[in-house]
């Protein structure tokens, strides 16, 4: 297993691939969220409370909740971009042992998507502190918990982006999957009354549970004049995203076993 593993540290550290996920998660964390501090959250339109509130900080982190989709993406291409590239038959016959693989994949792309989160919640983190520092202040409590559980999430996004790309293992597919699902059917069920019940059991509804961001949910909840998704408690929203973790990775283990390389 360790030459497995490090088999994959290789494969992403051997190309300009960990400089994608850098930049992402810098543009994501960094660049978004400073971009939206540096305007001033109280200056957009409709305007957005400030980082002087409880409310300005959680609004900021859901924003970036909504970009926990790339490291579900990249996670994909851990997968596709052997298929689109006919590598994963190399793969295999020099590691004839499937689960053994995409094990490996999994650990490692786990704790790349750590490593994007951690980057993403840094960025997020500076631009408020730095945000604060030149207007009216922060409301920093439980804002370091919050950006950590964020990362926690970003770990999980990836190990579900692994698994979506073993189920589709085309590139093209993969990231339509993944961007469909988090643009499109979370937010439907999000706001659609009596479904939306069943958001705080989703990854995002989890993920929101768990960094106890509400913000965005209740303004568009009310400007539609519908109630905003309920939320689990934090330590239930982690057991769930705990529980997608391990399905996910049950399932991409799993499922090569019982298909060709065609």
């Amino acid at each position: 297993m360790s030459r497995t593993l490090r088999a994959e540290v290789l494969r992403f550290f051997g190309t300009r691939w960990w400089l994608a996920h850098l930049i992402a998660a810098l543009a994501c964390g960094l660049g978004l969220i400073g971009l939206i501090v540096a305007v001033g959250p109280e200056n957009s339109t409709p305007p957005m409370p400030g980082l002087d509130t409880s409310e300005g900080v959680s609004a900021m982190i859901q924003f970036a909740q909504l970009t926990l989709f790339v490291p579900a993406v990249l996670g994909t291409f851990a997968i596709t971009s052997e298929y689109r590239h006919r590598t994963i038959g190399t793969t295999f016959l020099a590691e004839p042992r499937r689960g053994r693989v995409m094990t490996a994949k999994l650990i490692t792309h786990g704790l790349i998507g750590l490593g994007y989160g951690i980057i993403l919640a840094g960025g997020i983190g500076g631009a408020m502190v730095l945000g604060g520092l030149a207007r009216d202040g922060l409301a920093a409590d439980g804002l370091a918990s919050s950006l950590a559980r964020l990362a926690v999430a970003a770990a999980v996004h990836a190990l579900i982006g692994v698994t979506i790309g073993a189920l589709v293992r085309h590139q093209i597919a993969g990231i339509v999957v993944v961007a469909g699902y988090f643009y499109l059917v979370e937010p439907l069920l999000m706001l659609v009354p009596g479904i939306n019940a069943a958001y705080a059991l989703l990854p995002g509804g989890a993920t929101a549970s768990l960094t106890r961001t509400t913000w965005l949910s209740e303004v568009m909840a009310d400007q539609l004049g519908s109630s905003a998704a309920l939320l689990l408690p934090a330590w239930t929203a982690g057991l769930v995203l705990l529980g997608y973790a391990v399905v996910a990775s049950v399932i991409a283990v799993a499922w090569p076993l019982r298909r060709d390389l065609g």
